[in-house]
């Protein structure tokens, strides 16, 4: 889970104050807000890659405010996915279990379970020049999640990607939600995404985040109850 509570945190003459956000356990949260606003700036505190003039950030059940980045539990993907142009893909993927000096074994299993989860198996000995936008990106979540950290923090994942590559990415987030069960912040500017993704919208404006209801599916009622029509009753389910 996430916790902010109170914070007050810094980038040049930027400041943020008083911020307060909750997303519980297993669940996806996704904010929102214009450019500017302080949502990577929030993002960097979290991580700890910006320290806070005060507030408390609390990490599944931990108060991580002042641990290292490393010791918090997190995987990171930066907007510009910060891969390393001399390393390929299988080095991305093991990146963070080399670091943590995994078993030889282990990691070799980790890293091929990663790309076939990702769809990336023949790309792993190609290097990131000449991959496509949606193939770096799934080598960046990749890296992120090879530690199989409690969080995942996402910065713009799919502002670069094409209409396609963005459903194809819709469909292997929710994938991955069902799947990894990790507790995921995904900032965007795309109403689209938060509607199709998130079990909670966060609005970042005038210094502040404001928590917002979902919009309710066309084919949901007011009293939550699923429109069944006259298509849907003479069709029966495919097996799942």
């Amino acid at each position: 889970m996430i916790v902010i509570q109170n914070l007050n945190v810094r980038a040049g003459s930027f400041c943020a104050q008083n911020i307060n956000l909750e997303i519980p356990a297993g669940q996806y949260g996704v904010l929102m807000g214009r450019t500017g606003c302080g949502k990577t700036t929030l993002l960097e505190a979290i991580c700890g890659l910006r320290s806070v003039d005060s507030g408390s950030i609390r990490l599944m059940d931990r108060d991580v405010t002042h641990l290292k980045p490393a010791l918090r539990g997190i995987g990171y993907v930066p907007q510009d996915r910060a891969l390393f142009q001399t390393m390929t893909v299988r080095e991305h993927l093991a990146f963070a279990l080399t670091i943590q000096n995994w078993d030889r074994s282990a990691l070799e299993q980790r890293v091929a379970e990663l790309a076939s989860l990702l769809g990336i198996s023949k790309l792993l000995d190609r290097k990131p020049y000449g991959l496509s936008g949606g193939e770096a990106q799934r080598v960046a979540l990749g890296r992120a999640l090879a530690s199989r950290p409690g969080l995942l923090l996402l910065d713009e994942p799919l502002s670069a990607l094409d209409d396609e590559t963005r459903q194809e990415m819709y469909a292997l987030l929710k994938s991955l939600k069902e799947r990894a069960q990790v507790t995921t912040l995904h900032v965007t500017h795309s109403h689209e995404e938060a509607e199709l993704l998130a079990d909670r919208i966060f609005v970042f404006e005038n210094g502040t985040i404001q928590q917002r209801k979902k919009a309710k599916p066309l084919n949901e009622q007011s009293d939550g109850r699923p429109v069944q029509t006259e298509t849907e009753t003479n069709v029966l389910p495919e097996r799942l």
